[in-house]
């Protein structure tokens, strides 16, 4: 598989520059809290809620309420269709990694 089936096999709800570091911190972490999705990634509440609404209605996210303390956090963490992409990106970037180390040793 060639780089210039990069765009094709990811969708652009997936491959979105924010929404991608917000994938990779759910399948790093495994459960993340709104707060330190934001305080990772940056940007406004608002920003950031578009796109974890874009990831769950893709079908990528999950999210779950709890209390603590005396408020309600919300936590998001990666559904089996979500992790299942991330690993196909996984894969994908370590072929490009590999022909890319081919060509060099030529």
């Amino acid at each position: 598989m060639g780089s210039d089936t990069l765009y094709t096999q990811f969708d652009n709800v997936f491959f979105e520059k924010t929404r991608l570091s917000m994938m990779t911190i759910l399948y790093r972490e495994k459960r993340v809290s709104f707060k330190r999705i934001k305080t990772t990634v940056g940007g406004t509440d608002g920003a950031i809620y578009t796109h974890l609404q874009k990831l769950q209605d893709a079908g990528y996210i999950e999210p779950a309420k709890e209390i603590i303390g005396s408020k309600v956090q919300t936590f998001y963490s990666l559904t089996k269709e979500g992790k299942k992409l991330f690993q196909k990106y996984i894969s994908f970037m370590e072929s490009m990694i590999r022909v890319d180390e081919t060509a060099d040793s030529r």
